[in-house]
């Protein structure tokens, strides 16, 4: 199973649908709300260049938004 990273807000409706997505498909992944945590908003910025969430790294590759193709894709689903 791929290495999920996902980088939210407890506010973001996006995030939210997200991590339903995931849930639903049994996909693992470590959540980081970067609005309580400095350090990983930094990281989150430095990997997508960008400070909107949900940001998702699946083993290295980025992933800004919610695009459910793209994170298919990814996860080889």
């Amino acid at each position: 199973m791929a290495d999920v990273l996902v980088y939210s807000t407890s506010t973001c409706p996006h995030c939210k649908s997200l991590k339903k997505y995931l849930d639903e498909k049994g996909v693992a992944y470590t959540d980081y709300d970067v609005a309580e945590d400095a350090d990983k908003r930094k990281e989150m910025v430095e990997k997508s260049g960008q400070m909107g969430v949900p940001v998702l790294d699946i083993d290295g590759r980025v992933i800004a938004g919610f695009e459910k193709a793209d994170i298919d894709n990814a996860l080889g689903l």
